[in-house]
């Protein structure tokens, strides 16, 4: 029987967060109280914010449902773990889809967790490789989650960094976003030393510190981070301009490519247009617009025609073709 009201009232609010209806004699006989005790517990959990839901009935019974605001999440040790191995994977090999709020929600568990439940998280990352399709460097996610805690508390950050020559250096920024371009995270920050904003290879940064010195966010030249980066990864590489026309509403193509990649533009018919200029090989490119599951045409440039030729082609071969 659990006798202290807050650790009943947690343990209450775990049962709760399993997506099933519980009958009001089931959780009495969990708590150990009585069904008034637990009718009384649910109107306080009411009262702190969590839409608990009520089913009348001969027993009665509770569903914790989507209320206006994301409440407080009770985790047991199980559950933890699996979500804090599941971010870490994701944010080591910077998979499409896995931006900043997910290394900031890594972050914020990880700064909970015991001892012994990190330990275990780090032992069970250490004993299992991820299916990644991804050949950008691998991260340690560590250094992710001291940015991304940085970035959101607007602290001044200091790191080691290695420039794409070998040369290495001491930095102090103020860190504006974080950005995944599938391959490779970015942080794009104000270097303090040079008076001008600049973006970081992740993958180059070492020792990585918050200070502790908070900071006001200057406004960004371009307005958004994605931008900001393309158009720094355009400076510092050889760029080439993409199009292509894909069977699928630019509603829908947004959803599955970064806004660094281009804006989808409407065609008629149901269509849309995709343009942009990119530094990455173009065989990556061919390989990103297979994998966004639409039909789809290549307009230019000449190169990429070619990689997509290729690329059926082996992929045709691969099954007998």
């Amino acid at each position: 029987m659990t006798t202290d009201t807050p650790a009943r009232l947690l343990q209450l609010l775990s049962l709760l967060q399993t997506p099933r209806e519980w009958p009001g004699g089931e959780l009495a006989d969990r708590l150990g109280v009585s069904r008034r005790t637990v009718r009384r517990d649910i109107d306080r959990l009411r009262e702190l914010g969590y839409p608990v839901q009520a089913t009348k009935g001969a027993d009665g019974g509770y569903r914790l449902v989507a209320g206006k605001a994301m409440p407080p999440l009770v985790l047991d040790d199980e559950e933890a773990v699996a979500i804090a191995v599941g971010l870490r994977a994701g944010a080591g090999h910077a998979v499409a889809g896995v931006d900043e709020a997910s290394v900031r929600a890594l972050a914020k568990l990880e700064q909970v967790l015991p001892s012994r439940l990190r330990h275990r998280v780090s032992t069970l990352q250490a004993a299992t490789t991820p299916l990644t399709s991804g050949d950008g460097p691998s991260i340690a996610p560590e250094t992710l989650t001291v940015m991304a805690s940085a970035v959101a508390g607007r602290e001044r950050l200091r790191f080691a960094y290695r420039a794409k020559d070998g040369v290495e250096s001491r930095r102090a920024c103020e860190p504006y976003r974080l950005v995944s371009t599938g391959q490779r995270w970015y942080l794009v920050a104000y270097d303090l030393d040079r008076a001008d904003w600049r973006t970081f290879r992740v993958d180059r940064v070492s020792e990585p510190f918050a200070t502790g010195a908070r900071f006001e966010p200057r406004e960004l030249p371009t307005g958004s981070a994605a931008e900001f980066l393309r158009r720094s990864m355009q400076r510092q590489q050889a760029s080439y301009a993409f199009e292509v026309t894909l069977a699928a509403s630019a509603e829908v193509v947004a959803t599955r490519v970064p806004g660094w990649l281009g804006v989808p533009e409407p065609e008629e018919g149901g269509g849309c247009r995709l343009r942009g200029v990119v530094a990455d090989p173009v065989e990556w490119l061919a390989v990103r617009l297979a994998m966004l599951g639409f039909e789809f045409r290549v307009q230019e440039p000449a190169a990429l025609v070619d990689a997509v030729g290729e690329l059926g082609g082996r992929l045709s071969r691969a099954t007998g073709g």
